[in-house]
């Protein structure tokens, strides 16, 4: 069988029977991105929460986004993210403060807390920030949380652009579990939409690119209406910014939902360095394949590498976890957000993060697909975006070294084949009906094939 007969009995095999009947789904999953489409490609940069959780100050954001600019940048990590509680002048790690007094605008929208931010002084906001940050050559993206300030409620400040006010939309029922800062918005009041249309005015203000947007899909369907509030208002706001939402698992029953209104959804709660969860990430990336398509990425969480927790440790992953963990995200195209300090970045780390063949897999493949061939491993192919090469992954997911194969047929092609080793940069020769290879526990391999 030729590569071509070969890539089409894996592109209809893609193809799953639960989706049968939804057509534009299953025909638009590897269409050639459209030029006005937001995150034709997987997103890549960092995000301050892994290193910093809520306490990073505009010192060190703009200390990390140089390193960034001059390692990370060259390789297409380009979105630098500022996490949770920028508007929280007493923001001390990973626990909330019970009664917060976040930095708020007349209208009761947060604003970066100036003891943190000084250049936010005098209604400048994060528009001096994301300046700086977009002279680097990045892209600036900020944290925020679903609803409006508990802080305006209580003071019942006015809607921006309406006669209204903070007590007036606010639905002081809906409130996030593990966070003390919002109330929710009751999207059939009047003003709601007019608050979200403000709030993303003055992103559009601040120069933001990328929006992650918390507490949006535990529950999903309550929080539905805020999703689509959050997309109009980005849809009027006049800067095309990339809306991430976040966290849980959101439901697969709402895919659709979800990529008609976001461009990143994630898939799981926070993902630290942590085998089991690294482990049940296989499975979700598995379920989520139907909804994967330019535009719209299921999100399996950012890269727990190289330092972490307020410089506390480094990644628990041993080296074999930590290639697996980007030889998955690569083969199954979710966003890769690094979250270790980059100020303490090793060149292990380094090297883990700007392989070029292995990233040309996460931006550039399509076809992506899992297939279930043995207990205590896993398979994953694609097909190279530039030609009618195949990618190939293979885990074991075992605690104990083992070999991990698969034949050819097995993944709907024939040998011969030649193959190459991403990780290694280099080429292996010609495989004729079966790959294989001998894997450290918890370890991955990735290849390239090629006709021979």
């Amino acid at each position: 069988m030729d590569i071509s007969r070969r890539n089409m009995l894996i592109a209809a095999a893609a193809t799953p029977a639960a989706l049968q009947g939804t057509g534009a789904l299953a025909s638009t999953a590897d269409a050639a991105p459209s030029a006005a489409m937001l995150a034709q490609r997987p997103p890549m940069g960092w995000n301050s929460w892994n290193s910093f959780a809520g306490t990073i100050n505009e010192a060190q954001a703009l200390e990390t986004a140089a390193i960034m600019r001059d390692r990370l940048l060259p390789f297409g990590y380009d979105i630098f993210t500022v996490d949770i509680q920028w508007y929280e002048p007493e923001a001390s790690g990973y626990v909330y403060n019970d009664a917060p007094v976040p930095a708020l605008d007349a209208h009761g929208r947060l604003v970066p807390a100036p003891n943190r931010f000084p250049s936010a002084g005098g209604g400048e906001g994060f528009a001096p920030l994301g300046r700086q940050i977009h002279a680097m050559g990045l892209k600036f993206g900020i944290h925020v949380m679903r609803g409006i300030a508990r802080e305006a409620v209580r003071r019942n400040l006015p809607i921006h652009g309406t006669d209204l006010r903070a007590r007036d939309i606010a639905d002081i029922s809906s409130t996030c579990a593990w966070n003390p800062d919002m109330y929710g918005v009751d999207m059939s009041k009047p003003g709601a939409q007019d608050y979200y249309d403000g709030l993303f005015r003055l992103y559009a203000s601040w120069g933001v690119d990328f929006i992650k947007m918390d507490d949006m899909s535990r529950p999903y369907d309550p929080h539905a209406p805020e999703i689509e509030a959050a997309a109009t208002a980005i849809a009027r706001c006049g800067r095309p910014m990339v809306l991430s939402v976040s966290p849980g698992e959101t439901p697969l029953l709402r895919g659709d939902h979800v990529r008609r209104h976001a461009q990143m959804w994630r898939i799981s709660d926070d993902f630290w360095d942590e085998w089991p969860l690294l482990e049940a990430q296989f499975t979700r990336l598995e379920n989520w394949t139907p909804w994967r398509a330019p535009g719209a990425w299921p999100d399996a969480d950012m890269l727990p590498l190289g330092r972490l927790a307020l410089g506390e440790r480094d990644s628990r992953f041993t080296p074999a976890e930590q290639r697996t963990l980007m030889t998955l995200w690569s083969i199954a195209r979710s966003p890769l957000i690094m979250g270790g300090d980059l100020r303490h970045l090793d060149a292990a780390t380094l090297a883990l993060l700007t392989n070029r063949e292995v990233l040309q897999v996460n931006q550039r493949s399509i076809g992506n697909r899992p297939h279930f061939v043995a207990d205590g491993q896993r398979v994953w192919t694609a097909r190279a975006e530039d030609g009618d090469d195949l990618y190939l992954a293979l885990f074991n997911l075992t605690d104990s070294a083992r070999e991990t194969g698969v034949m050819l047929r097995q993944i709907g092609a024939e040998g011969p084949v030649m193959l190459r080793d991403l990780w290694e940069g280099r080429d292996l020769g010609r495989a004729d009906d079966r790959i294989a290879a001998m894997l450290p526990a918890h370890g991955a391999a990735l290849y390239r094939l090629r006709a021979a």
